[in-house]
């Protein structure tokens, strides 16, 4: 084949070498595998050059699409929340997708409707600008939910649902009084989960002498990185008093 494509015919090797050198071309082969094989003469390092720049185009035009991940705990500030509420909104206006997880740890698994509850949350906050891939599921001590974003004029205004008025009025009733509205994230906090230590646990930590002074065990006892004598091991067995400033909090564990 020729510079312009025309077809020159069969010929030998040698016959086709000279032609290229001719004309100050390259004679490369292009289908090795047919019979007999197929050879063009062209500029290679031109042809080379306009590939490269093909490969440019088609990877400047295609869009990446990267996973990006927030995590969350069910019992987030709700400053904390807004800060990583504005970080999942940046994620998806650059044209990312999102993953959130909400991480349980404890006695917090007992409560995993506060992580699915706090998902709805987010997903009803950021609906404008995107939507639900995956809902909310569990994975292991973890809840995660995906989003992505919104195609352009999807999303809009959404209609202010029975708490969002509900708030609104406590805001404009508050501003009535001469103080400053306040929105639904100042006044309303997510549930919290119930206190880990109970009245039964605090009575094997501490114990109260027949002087009614307050003891308690000491720290180290149980400590399984460090190996103790046995002298060591009764000296931490010893009970200890109460510091003066946690007296008043172990009386009411206690319930004294």
């Amino acid at each position: 084949m020729g510079a312009d494509g025309e077809q020159l015919g069969v010929m030998d090797t040698v016959t086709a070498q000279r032609m290229a050198s001719e004309q100050d071309l390259d004679l490369v082969e292009v289908a090795p595998l047919a019979r007999p094989p197929v050879c063009k003469l062209m500029d290679y390092s031109k042809y080379k050059y306009e590939q490269a720049i093909k490969t440019k185009e088609a990877r400047r035009k295609q869009s990446l699409v990267v996973l990006k991940e927030m995590k969350m705990r069910p019992k987030i500030d709700p400053h904390d929340y807004e800060t990583k509420k504005g970080h999942v909104e940046r994620f998806l206006k650059q044209g990312h997708k999102v993953k959130v997880t909400i991480m349980f740890r404890g006695r917090e698994m007992a409560h995993t409707e506060l992580g699915r509850r706090l998902l709805e949350r987010l997903a009803t906050d950021i609906t404008e600008i995107a939507q639900v891939d995956s809902p909310a599921r569990q994975d292991g001590r973890n809840m995660i939910a995906v989003f992505s974003p919104r195609k352009s004029g999807a999303g809009g205004p959404r209609a202010a649902g029975p708490s969002d008025r509900g708030a609104a009025a406590r805001g404009a009733a508050q501003g009535d009084r001469g103080g400053s509205p306040t929105t639904t994230e100042t006044t309303e906090r997510e549930p919290l989960v119930p206190k880990m230590k109970t009245h039964r646990g605090a009575a094997r930590r501490f114990g109260v002498t027949k002087n009614g002074k307050l003891v308690r065990r000491q720290a180290k006892l149980n400590h399984i990185l460090e190996k103790k004598s046995p002298g060591v091991k009764r000296r931490l067995g010893r009970r200890t008093d109460v510091a003066a400033g946690d007296r008043r909090k172990v009386r009411r564990l206690l319930g004294m």
